[in-house]
């Protein structure tokens, strides 16, 4: 619990993965994603090659860019060491640099999920992005422009940090700072887009992802998993190589597939309004607790993003980490809940990828089962933060206290 024990934790953990990671660097070799990060790099982000760069937003390109500096060869270790850097931000800020023992007791939180969630955090762009997250949302109701900078520069690197800015929008009381970090965010990216002569491919994320299907891991195609493992209705698995996604296809999965999106939508909406209604309820008590609610609130709208997707790459994990750390450091006996069940999710996640990806997508009924119960922790998570959100409505600060759901 000292500054000195936190250091030595991280490093174990940081070095352990650089060093595993680096066998795959001396055979001339990345490892999963970043080999795609690295054809990327090397080819100067073409448009036609498949899986195509712009299936991310455009400033997902910068740490695949930083990486290729040096060009094909050390690419993962750069990878790495990037993501070191960033989570050990994120730790600093998180433990107060060593000062705040709740800090510290939450940074330990994190480092075990990141070393349960393992290579996932150090070969994907949400890797990158969950420590930005992080320190966006520590920034959260005192500085929200600040925050909101952070948060926009994330979602134009991958768009679920946008899940945050959200609830950061509902909950601060001057909202025009949180639209004024996003559109000078933007408005800047979109100049340096300009400069580089690829505006035209701005918004290519939002169309690129098009032709998915249901994703093998996402939580809705759970039925439909079971029906091509039980060999029912002619479900079978596939991989869609445009964009390098394994799907699962069978009766009416095609159906589920586009109402996906409107019905995120609508729980979008549905947990901005509870959050709105949990402030207004404060107010009238005059106890209102608006860095709970931010948290809550971002809780909420993260998992729904997760559990509301047609997608549902097991790196998608890696987003719940950066709110239940912040909750962990700010009330540890209220989100005691919360941070177990994440951690199970994580242990059960590492084995669905990398270990036993490849039973699981040849129809393994036990991996099948793993990745039912994994998403059965997911919908719980979620379902504990919308509970969360109306309790602290009913009652304001006092629900901080209370620690089931």
């Amino acid at each position: 619990m000292t500054p000195k024990g936190l250091l030595t934790g991280f490093l174990l953990v940081h070095l352990g993965y650089l060093a595993y990671l680096s066998i795959f660097v001396f055979q001339g070799q990345a490892f999963s994603d970043t080999n795609i990060y690295r054809d990327w790099a090397a080819a100067g982000f073409p448009q036609d090659v498949q899986p195509s760069p712009w299936v991310y937003p455009i400033a997902g390109l910068l740490p695949i860019w930083i990486s290729g500096l040096a060009g094909p060869g050390p690419f993962l270790i750069l990878w790495v060491v990037l993501t070191s850097v960033l989570n050990g931000v994120a730790i600093g800020v998180l433990s107060g640099w060593g000062s705040k023992r709740e800090g510290v007791r939450a940074s330990w939180w994190w480092l075990v999920f990141i070393a349960l969630m393992g290579l996932l955090g150090f070969a994907r762009v949400d890797g990158v992005t969950a420590p930005i997250v992080l320190l966006g949302l520590s920034l959260g109701v005192a500085s929200p422009f600040a925050a909101s900078v952070i948060l926009a520069f994330a979602t134009w690197m991958k768009v679920w940090p946008a899940a945050a800015l959200l609830p950061l929008f509902t909950v601060v009381r001057e909202r025009w700072k949180v639209v004024g970090g996003a559109v000078l965010i933007t408005a800047a990216v979109a100049a340096i887009a300009a400069a580089l002569g690829v505006f035209h491919h701005l918004l290519d994320f939002l169309t690129t992802q098009g032709s998915r299907g249901m994703q093998l891991e996402a939580t809705f195609t759970t039925p439909w998993l079971w029906m091509s493992v039980l060999g029912l209705g002619g479900a079978r698995m596939y991989m869609n190589t445009e964009i390098n996604s394994m799907q699962v296809d069978g009766p009416g999965s095609s159906v589920a597939s586009a109402l996906m999106q409107p019905l995120f939508i609508v729980v979008a909406v549905a947990i901005a309004g509870t959050i709105f209604w949990a402030l207004h309820e404060g107010k009238k008590r005059g106890h209102e607790d608006r860095s709970e609610l931010l948290l809550a609130g971002a809780l909420a709208m993260v998992s729904a993003f997760i559990v509301f997707n047609k997608v549902g790459s097991p790196q998608f994990m890696l987003w719940l980490g950066p709110v239940v750390a912040l909750g962990i450091a700010q009330d540890r006996a209220a989100w005691r809940v919360p941070a177990r069940l994440l951690l199970g999710i994580a242990a059960a996640t590492y084995f669905i990828y990398p270990l036993f990806y490849d039973a699981l997508s040849h129809n393994n009924p036990l991996m099948a089962l793993v990745l039912t119960l994994r998403n059965v922790l997911v919908v719980i998570l979620f379902v504990w933060s919308a509970i969360r959100l109306v309790r602290l409505g009913r009652k304001g600060a006092a629900a901080a206290k209370t620690d089931a759901p």
